[in-house]
């Protein structure tokens, strides 16, 4: 008997198709973008389809080549939207430039992707200058975000300096006879870089299909629940693992999209909300910690919009940051994902079967765990003895596979260290699951402190610190010690105007940990130094701590 075989049709995936469909199907959704002088732009999903096609036709006009890396330079706003399906219309892969690291950093991560085109803010002009000798690019595009003319160098590269283009003459000059670029949905669409806190960054790069599948599993209800009656707030920079893959969600089921611009200050983002009330935000716990301590400083300024939802991801989020929102009327859902996992692989939910059975303690401790797996992601626990059981308390390595979870890194071939041998990332966090499938990160490997052959988790003291209330910020890092090998030093923001010593801290922890894993030492600070996305930067902590010597 002849094997049967489907009869579905061979329709590769396509961003092509999620463009074809807002645009024709949405088209009088909204897209505002805040400019730097902070008035509002407004484009309708038609327009942005017509610009997105422009883009792509100036792009194959000026010579892009099937898989050339075109990079941009930008704050969150329409025409980097524009860049997200237009580039890889003409064929081209986008490169976002994380703007926030150091100009030699970005120079590197231009040569290492090899990109041919720049894309920039003419406001972020300055910054190109500092790295544009580290990597010459052909030709470098300004888009006018201030408004300000733009000064052109018309023709080819000459002298070693790249031509320059303004962004809304190569659209309004765009040929009107624009074909997509032929693609199989494998070809890829975008590229980022992780952050490189402990090594060179290493590039991933995002295909035509395991972007649509993220922003298909995105959308779902029970995940960030998008659809055409949602107003999303990216806050979570679009250069940063591609704003958590919203951009392209959001825009697939014609939600109406606000960008903050370059006006990321907790006073500058609760103006926009009185503005343009959001129903769905994203950001880093960091942004929601300062906006929350601004609207509580200021009572009667601001109102939160009602209904809001956020997601918040990036670094563990501390249960009475979500307590503080809560009474506000703002849910605050907490991810996990990564550079290499598009990057949302969890999220947070209420299963059905707990409604009911767990009290409103209970919830709030499950909502500062990291979720549960989204759906097509493979979510494992190794530990040293093997698999580990899901049942909440054996820790080991969370490791992850998928349709959209990368199998290596650009431009080099997988190794132990990050792949397994059966193909699943290692992530380098170290977990636990429980029975209903919810993933508690207990920390980073590199960041728990071994102490007297014990492992304490410096996230559950983090968090336990910041429910202080008279805590802004608090990171723990591991220090040296002659006889436990390792013990605790906690690096603490005061609140404006609060005060709190070591001893009350310590006394604050007592009951919630066992008295040798409360820190030792705990010093106050002005602030924490933050990576480019936002995250306490750990390593420089250990670098300023590194001669710390404990009293005799």
């Amino acid at each position: 008997m002849p094997a049967i075989k489907s009869t579905m049709m061979p329709a590769p995936l396509s961003l092509n198709r999620l463009l074809e469909h807002a645009g024709r199907l949405f088209p009088q959704s909204q897209i505002v973008s805040r400019l730097p002088d902070k008035s509002l732009r407004r484009h309708s999903y038609g327009e942005w389809h017509r610009r997105t096609r422009a883009l792509a036709s100036a792009l194959k006009k000026l010579g892009l080549r099937k898989g050339d890396r075109v990079a941009t330079l930008c704050w969150n706003h329409h025409a980097h939207l524009e860049c997200y399906f237009g580039i890889p219309a003409a064929g081209g892969v986008m490169h976002t430039l994380n703007l926030r690291l150091a100009p030699d950093d970005i120079g590197w991560i231009a040569g290492h992707a090899r990109d041919r085109f720049l894309i920039v803010d003419d406001i972020l002009l300055p910054l190109y200058q500092k790295f544009a000798a580290h990597h010459r690019f052909e030709r470098v595009i300004v888009f006018p975000f201030s408004g300000a003319p733009v000064q052109v160098r018309a023709g080819e590269p000459h002298d070693g300096e790249p031509a320059i283009d303004d962004y809304e003459q190569l659209l309004a000059q765009a040929p009107a006879d624009f074909d997509y670029a032929e693609h199989d949905e494998n070809d890829p669409v975008a590229m980022c870089y992780t952050s490189g806190t402990t090594g060179r960054p290493k590039g991933v790069v995002y295909s035509h299909r395991s972007t649509v599948l993220h922003s298909l599993m995105a959308a779902l209800p029970d995940y960030v629940a998008l659809s055409a009656r949602d107003t999303v707030l990216p806050v979570t920079p679009m250069f940063h693992a591609n704003s958590w893959g919203i951009p392209y969600a959001a825009s697939m089921v014609g939600a109406k999209l606000v960008f903050p611009g370059p006006h990321l200050h907790p006073e500058d983002l609760l103006d926009l909300m009185q503005l343009e009330p959001p129903t769905a935000a994203l950001g880093v716990p960091t942004i929601w910690l300062a906006l929350i301590q601004a609207f509580e400083a200021n009572p009667g300024r601001w109102k939160m919009p009602a209904g809001l939802r956020t997601m918040v991801g990036g670094a563990a989020v501390p249960e009475s940051l979500i307590r503080q929102f809560a009474k506000h009327g703002v849910s605050v859902d907490q991810g996990w994902g990564m550079t290499e996992t598009s990057p949302m692989a969890s999220l947070f939910f209420e299963k059905p079967e707990l409604v009911g059975e767990l009290s409103e303690e209970q919830w709030f401790a499950r909502k500062a765990m990291a979720g549960v797996p989204v759906p097509l992601v493979e979510t494992r626990i190794m530990g040293d003895d093997g698999l580990c059981e899901w049942n909440g308390n054996d820790v080991g390595e969370l490791q992850v596979r998928g349709p959209f979870i990368t199998g290596s890194y650009h431009d080099e071939a997988p190794s132990a260290s990050n792949f397994t041998d059966d193909g699943w990332l290692r992530t380098g966090d170290v977990a636990a699951i429980d029975e209903h499938g919810y993933i508690r990160i207990a920390d980073r490997t590199k960041d728990l402190i071994k102490s007297g052959g014990e492992w304490i988790s410096s996230v559950d003291l983090e968090n336990a610190i910041m429910a202080h209330p008279a805590v802004a910020e608090a990171a723990v890092i591991a220090v040296a010690h002659p006889k436990w090998t390792e013990r605790p030093l906690a690096c603490v923001v005061r609140k404006p105007g609060a005060s709190v010593d070591a001893d009350e801290l310590r006394k604050f922890l007592g009951g919630r940990f066992a008295s040798w894993q409360v820190p030792d030492a705990i010093e106050f600070v002005d602030e924490i130094p933050r990576t480019s996305t936002g995250k306490f930067w750990k390593v420089k902590l250990r670098q300023r701590y590194a001669d710390w010597r404990w009293p005799e």
